[in-house]
This record gives structure tokens, sequence and C-alpha cells, in this order.
């Protein structure tokens, strides 16, 4: 039987906004009644333009932010941010990788120290132990040890990211959260950073949850995706079901605005321009 990572029943996000002068407030419905199944060692990726919730529902996966209603389980337990009953043990459990490598990083710590910091903060590790695990850390993401005492205006924005990532994997998490991890690389860069990930992921055994807009990045990372619109989830199955066959029209509508760059889709656009 395979073991569930992360479940989320029925989540619902709910925000107030204040009315002005003359205005009445108002209700923000972020995410609603979003429920999902993530195994070990799988990627689930949650795929939808701006603003469909898919970074709200993020910070609620990492239990930075509550749910309005739903409940939320982690390695089978069910945790809940409002009661404040979280033990260092279920936050060590889950780790965020957001978009913008260099603004998740202090410019004024060594790369050392952001290394060793969530030792630190969450663990009585001895401080040689917490230098020890990380170099190793720096090697497994493709870094080098005379990096150790470098600054993060020193480092490339791929390399800032091999950053982030490693940071995130020093309390050895069970689920990793990826809010748009490669949007912000070059190209040549994502695809190295995505080899990276799925090294990583056989190597610990790591779940992820991979939010993206990029469809090109999903289809290559992903085992199951799951497709927002305006706060709900309007598609739900695995990658070659959903890719192959869209049942919902939004979906389908996302599939055609993204372009085909392989050969025969380009001889197609091709003969269509020299035709007209």
């Amino acid at each position: 039987m395979s073991e569930i990572v992360l479940e989320a029943r029925d989540i619902v996000r709910d925000y107030h906004v204040p009315g002005g002068m003359f205005g009445k407030g108002r209700t923000v419905h972020a995410v609603k009644g979003v429920s999902l199944k993530v195994e070990k060692g799988k990627t689930l990726a949650i795929v939808g333009e701006s603003g469909c919730g898919k970074s709200t529902l993020a910070r609620i996966l990492t239990m930075i932010d509550a749910p309005t209603a739903g409940e939320l389980f982690i390695d089978g337990h069910q945790v809940d941010i409002t009661t404040g009953g979280l033990t260092p043990e279920m936050r060590r459990k889950v780790q965020i990788v957001f978009q913008n490598p260099y603004g998740s990083l202090n410019p004024r710590q060594k790369i050392g120290d952001v290394l060793m910091e969530p030792l630190i903060i969450n663990s009585n590790t001895p401080a040689t132990e917490r230098r020890d695990r990380a170099m190793t850390m720096l090697t497994k993401v493709g870094l080098k040890p005379e990096h150790f005492n470098r600054y993060p205006h020193m480092f490339s924005g791929g390399q800032r990211q091999r950053i982030a990532i490693a940071r995130a994997l020093m309390l050895n998490p069970s689920l990793l959260v990826l809010d748009e991890p490669v949007s912000a690389l070059d190209l040549s860069v994502q695809a190295q950073v995505l080899n990276l990930l799925a090294d990583l992921q056989d190597e610990f055994a790591l779940t992820y949850v991979f939010i993206s807009h990029d469809l090109s990045v999903v289809r290559y990372i992903a085992d199951e995706v799951m497709v927002m619109y305006f706060g709900e989830a309007v598609e739900y199955g695995t990658r070659d079901a959903v890719f192959s066959n869209p049942q919902h029209d939004y979906t389908k509508t996302l599939f055609a605005a993204t372009p085909r760059a392989d050969v025969e889709s380009i001889r197609k656009r091709l003969a269509k321009k020299n035709a007209a």
C-alpha cells in the first residue's frame, strides 16, 4: 500500500477585504474546497494562471497560513496551526522553495550561515556537525566547499536557487513545496535545476508539490497534475491522462494556448504562414 505523505480535504481560504469610505467590505474566496493526496516519492504539479489560488494553497500546505475551513494531514497526522499545537518535528517535515532565490536569502549572511541556520533554530545539532552537514549539502546541490564563506550576491540566479534548495533540505523534510522554482531562471539553467530536483528526489525519497504555470516544466517533472481555476481544482489526474485527454474546458484552453516547439508543429506553422 502506498504511503500518503500529504493529504488535504476540502481546503477553503477566504480573505476579507475592508471597504472604503463609501463602499462595503467583501470576501475574496481564494481557495474553494480543494482536496488532494501525494504519495511518498511522487510529484504533484499544481497548474494555473496567476491569481488562481495555487500560491495561497502552497502557503496552507506549508503551514504558513491556516485554512478558513478544511483539514490538512502530514504523514497521517492532522495539523492545525490555529491551535498552536505544532511541534518542531512537524514543522521540519515540510519545507518550501520560493520563486525568487535572491529575495529568499539574507544578503548579509554567508552561505554557510544560511545553510546552518535551520539547524540552529530547529535542533540541538553541535556546531561541528552543523558545518559538516552544510558542507555535504553544498556538494549535493552541485556547489563547492569554497562557496561556504561567500555571500548571495556572488552567485548566479541558478546557483542561488541551488542554495535555497540546499537550505530547504538541511532538516531532512519528507515534503518539499516548490513555488515556481525555475520561472525566474534562463532556460538552460531551468533544465539543470530540474535535473537536480529529480536526482535529489531519487536520493532522499522526497515528495514534491510543484507549483507552476509552465506546462513544459510540469510535463517533465510531474507524476500527477492538478489544474486550478479561480480557486477550484477543475482537473486532477495522472500526468499522461491530463496531457493526452484533458476533460475540462479550461484545461483544454490552457493547453491550446501553450506554444509547441516540436519539429512537426513548427513545420505546420511555417506551412500555414507560407500559404497565407
